[in-house]
C-alpha cells in the first residue's frame, strides 16, 4: 500500500492510502490536494475516516467525503485490530488512548499512522488524563519493528529535537535525526524514535540519571514514563 502525506493548516498532516485504484484518507483537512490528488492518479477514494476527534484533524472529513461520494467511518466506533479495506490490502486499527480517550492508530506495510499520541521527536499532550492508558499506547507501539515508519498528526520536529537536546545535550543521535529531517515528507523509524524521542527513552540511564538530578521516582518503568511526562 502507498502512502501520500498531505499538509495543512500550518503544521498538520494528513494522509491517502492507495492500493490499486482505491484510497483511504486519514485526518483529510487537505480537501482540494486530497482530491487533485485522487483525480490526477485515477483513483477512486472510498473511506474517509480520522485519527481522533479533535477539530484540526476531523475538518473537511464531511466535505472530503461528500466530495468524494465516500464512506466515513467514525473512528469511535472502531474496535481493536480491525481492518480498513482499500481494494487490495488494509489497515489495521489499534486503539491507542492516552493523548484523547479516543486515539486511534493505523498500522499499514511496515509503517504507523499515529495521529497525535507519537509525534516525530516528541509524543502528544495527554489530554485525556490518563497516563497509564497513554503509557500503554507508547509500549504497544514501541513493540513494532525498529524499522516501522512513523507517519504522525503534525510536524513539530523542530521543536521536539530543541527539547530532546535540552534534555540530553550530548546525544550524538539528535543530530543524524535532524540531518535526515525532511520538510516535504515528515518521518522517522521507530529506531530514531527510540535513540532520540525523550518519551520513548523512559528505560535510557542518560534519562533515568535526569529523573533522579530533579528527585523524581525511577523504580518502576511506569514512575520513569510519569516522571518525563511531568518535565516541561
Amino acid at each position: 500500500m502507498k502512502i501520500k502525506q498531505f499538509f495543512y493548516g500550518g503544521d498538520n498532516l494528513g494522509y491517502l492510502l492507495y492500493s490499486g485504484a482505491h484510497a483511504l484518507a486519514i485526518d483529510g483537512g487537505a480537501v482540494d490536494e486530497i482530491m487533485a490528488f485522487v483525480r490526477r492518479n485515477g483513483l477512486k477514494l472510498v473511506t474517509v475516516t480520522n485519527t481522533h476527534g479533535h477539530g484540526d484533524h476531523t475538518t473537511g472529513t464531511r466535505r472530503l467525503a461528500e466530495a468524494a461520494g465516500a464512506v466515513y467511518l467514525d473512528h469511535r466506533r472502531f474496535i481493536e485490530g480491525q481492518k480498513i479495506m482499500t481494494e487490495r490490502e488494509g489497515a489495521t486499527v489499534r486503539l491507542t488512548p492516552g493523548h484523547t480517550t479516543d486515539s486511534v492508530t493505523f498500522a499499514i506495510d511496515g509503517c504507523l499512522i499515529t495521529g497525535d499520541t507519537l509525534f516525530n521527536g516528541t509524543v502528544g499532550n495527554c489530554f485525556s488524563g490518563d497516563l497509564k492508558a497513554f503509557y500503554r499506547s507508547i509500549l504497544l507501539l514501541m513493540g513494532y519493528p525498529g524499522t516501522t515508519r512513523i507517519y504522525s498528526g503534525h510536524d513539530y520536529v523542530e521543536a521536539s529535537l530543541a527539547f530532546a537536546r535540552q534534555l540530553a545535550p550530548g546525544n550524538p543521535a539528535i543530530d543524524a535525526y535532524a540531518d535526515r529531517y525532511d520538510k516535504n515528507h515528515v518521518t522517522s523509524t521507530l529506531d530514531d524514535e527510540r535513540a532520540v524521542n525523550p518519551y520513548l527513552r523512559f528505560n535510557d540511564p542518560e534519562i533515568i540519571r535526569l529523573l533522579e538530578s530533579k528527585g523524581l521516582p525511577t523504580g518502576t518503568e511506569y514512575q520513569r514514563w510519569e516522571g518525563i511526562m511531568s518535565i516541561e
